[in-house]
């Protein structure tokens, strides 16, 4: 008996090893596979989450902007316009003529579209009735033969051609110099080139006086002559300024001259308000000067002698070496212009060529009838307690506002001063200007701060309205 238990017992005791075993194999079984499912799981969920943020980190890498636009995203005009479009406020700050074109130019254009061949493309480089046109005026004024066919290219506005210039004609790692102060988007289109702009402000030749000229802001020739070395490319010259409204006398015009010619650079001469000259002044172009023809390539727009700025014309003028170069731009990137503006601007330029020496051609009658309101409005600022520059050319005007003695300490932000009264002035006053620091590099805000700039190409009723509500702002100061 005894014996016999004790097998029964033994085979009892290894079939509960047997079961043991078996359960312990299946539990290993099991957590193997749930290793695997686990492994499986965690591998596709990385992997998963891997590629959704390598997706995302692309994805934002290859949406940011390029390097050559870094730091271009402010303008002035997006910023000031947009607040200005309220139609109880009184709009002095865009140059925006409320002026009609002559009914010549705008009869011309509606001719033009009745064409149905005028109504598609046309030359790439220019209108032939258009550079034909300008050839003949500019070869006039020149005192020079222009082909129309290969030294002249028409463009969208003055724009298209200084950005024609600065990709044609500007490698990175140039130098650019550009006068303070400038029209804004000169320093952009520097940058964007890759090249280094590199500023020198006009200087106010003295504080005194109730009135004060564009005549008075000047150049310090050695100043001017320290900017320019190896690296320098080119200069870039307005004249008249906006929004100074200087005109370069010819004794200036020769000394950037000069400086181009010692150190072999080109110039761009901005001279869209060439036809805008003011009584006892004269327009001269730094192209005509001996050597210089060679090294400039010279702008001009048809919105500002036209009084058509939406139609967004404009042109650039020098010898062949330097327009093929712009040509080259335009053809792979706007190809061409409206064909009916450009047939509108070439009888509008056909016209008043016929009448270049008549006092009433339109380039003579234009400034004429402006001069009047400039001198108006000079006189309503300066009796509203500013200081106003009396411009030589254009039709801006810039004004001095320290002697209103106006606390803006308490706005918020570290904006200029000009920019802060500016913005105080649309909000309170209901009347629009722009800020000419936007016009200057950051070296010169101190210098340019208390200065705002207003428009004059305006009908009278705008004029009457600016004035009325200077002469209500008097009579708040004075109570």
């Amino acid at each position: 008996m005894t014996g016999c238990s004790t097998k029964q017992r033994s085979k009892t005791n290894t079939k509960q090893e047997r079961d043991n075993t078996t359960c312990v194999m299946n539990i290993a079984r099991h957590s193997l596979s749930c290793y695997h499912s686990a492994r499986h799981f965690l591998k596709k969920y990385t992997l998963s989450r891997f590629h959704h943020f390598s997706t995302s980190a692309m994805a934002s890498f290859k949406h940011k902007n390029a390097k050559r636009i870094e730091g271009l995203d402010k303008n002035v005009w997006v910023a000031f316009t947009s607040v200005a479009a309220d139609p109880s406020i009184v709009n002095l700050g865009q140059g925006l003529p409320d002026l009609p074109p002559p009914s010549y130019v705008k009869e011309g254009l509606a001719k033009a579209a009745s064409v149905d061949r005028l109504n598609q493309y046309t030359r790439g480089f220019g209108h032939p009735t258009l550079v034909k046109a300008l050839s003949g005026v500019y070869g006039r004024v020149y005192g020079r033969q222009i082909d129309p066919f290969k030294e002249v290219l028409v463009t969208v506005g003055g724009y298209g051609s200084l950005f024609s210039i600065m990709q044609g004609l500007v490698e990175e790692g140039d130098e650019v110099i550009i006068i303070e102060p400038f029209f804004d988007c000169y320093e952009p289109m520097v940058r964007m080139a890759g090249a280094k702009p590199v500023f020198i402000p006009l200087r106010l030749k003295a504080e005194g006086g109730a009135t004060i000229s564009s005549a008075d802001f000047v150049l310090d020739p050695d100043e001017l002559a320290s900017k320019f070395n190896s690296r320098t490319k080119g200069i870039i010259i307005n004249t008249p300024n906006n929004p100074i409204g200087k005109i370069f006398t010819k004794e200036e015009l020769q000394v950037i001259a000069d400086l181009c010619i010692k150190h072999d650079t080109l110039c761009f001469s901005d001279e869209v308000y060439e036809w805008l000259v003011y009584s006892g002044h004269k327009h001269v172009k730094i192209a005509t000067l001996p050597g210089m023809w060679e090294r400039t390539v010279t702008i001009g727009s048809a919105g500002k002698t036209f009084s058509v700025t939406g139609w967004k014309l404009g042109w650039s003028i020098g010898p062949e070496h330097l327009i093929k170069h712009l040509q080259t731009v335009h053809q792979n990137s706007l190809y061409t212009c409206p064909t009916p503006l450009q047939e509108a601007v070439a009888q509008g330029f056909l016209h008043n060529f016929s009448l270049m020496d008549d006092p009433e051609c339109y380039f003579y009658s234009l400034p004429r009838e402006l001069q009047g309101k400039r001198d108006r409005m000079a006189k309503f600022l300066q009796a509203a307690g500013m200081r106003p520059v009396l411009p030589e050319g254009g039709y801006f005007m810039i004004v001095d506002v320290s002697g209103l003695k106006k606390d803006l300490s308490d706005m918020e932000g570290v904006e200029p001063y000009d920019y802060k009264f500016v913005k105080w002035m649309i909000k309170e006053k209901k009347l629009a200007a722009i800020p000419i620091t936007a016009f200057c590099g950051a070296e010169s805000t101190k210098q340019f701060e208390k200065y705002i700039r207003l428009c004059f190409i305006k009908n009278d009723s705008t004029l009457d309205a600016a004035e009325a509500i200077l002469k209500d702002w008097n009579k708040d100061l004075s109570v």
